[in-house]
């Protein structure tokens, strides 16, 4: 999908249903379980997208949690729309598959042994996540390198955004405290990737952050990584 396309809006996936999802398949990321979604490629009119879908898991599961983490992570990917670096959300299917734009590259977990993603990337990645962060949203898993993409155009796109908060859900206190270490964890997370790939781009303000571990750091840590778990086990 070209950029020009998404900034129209249009889209080959208007007509796309559930019934048809296999028809249009080809490729599978992720095969289904009875509490997880298939992870599929779909190509309609020459254009491909990624479906995470729910609706081949039990019964109970795809119409209680299946239907609420389509929601979820809908309306966080409605909520970062237009931000270059996030797949666009085509349509969400009967409440129960999400269609996204399929990003073109490689994840930063295939680069990790070939030292070849530059120091630009990660300038950035960073901008990327701080527009993520003015949206109201967390991205909560930033630190899993699948989840970070170098573009063929060589710019960074984030993908996953199941455990995903927002703003609005953790604005009272204590929640909020929880929020605002998910949103440096997201910082925290860039610079872990770049002491991987990058150590002599980061600077000792960022190793500091980053091995800080304070008394109510550690209190706070618990509780977020419990709320991850959570989120991640059913996603």
């Amino acid at each position: 999908m070209t950029r020009e396309m998404k900034s129209t809006g249009g889209s080959p996936f208007d007509t796309l249903t559930l019934s048809g999802l296999s028809k249009k398949q080809c490729g599978l990321l992720r095969a289904p379980t009875a509490t997880r979604p298939a992870i599929r490629v779909v190509e309609e009119r020459g254009v491909r997208a990624v479906v995470k879908d729910f609706s081949t898991g039990r019964f109970l599961f795809r119409n209680t949690a299946g239907r609420f983490l389509v929601w979820r992570e809908s309306r966080a990917y409605r909520r970062l729309a237009d931000l270059d670096g996030i797949p666009r959300l085509y349509r969400v299917i009967d409440g129960l598959a999400m269609v996204l734009e399929e990003v073109p590259g490689k994840s930063l977990e295939e680069l990790e042994d070939t030292g070849a993603v530059p120091e630009a990337f990660f300038d950035a990645l960073e901008k990327l996540v701080a527009r993520v962060h003015e949206r109201g949203v967390a991205h909560c898993d930033l630190k899993r390198a699948p989840n970070t993409l170098v573009g063929e155009d060589g710019r960074p796109y984030i993908i996953d955004w199941a455990a995903s908060i927002s703003f609005r859900e953790f604005a009272w206190f204590p929640a909020n405290r929880i929020y605002r270490r998910f949103l440096r964890d997201d910082q925290m997370a860039v610079i872990k990737m770049k002491l991987r790939h990058v150590p002599a781009a980061v600077t000792r303000e960022e190793k500091i952050r980053y091995r800080y571990r304070g008394p109510m750091e550690r209190r706070v840590r618990t509780i977020r990584d419990r709320l991850r778990r959570a989120l991640k086990r059913i996603a």
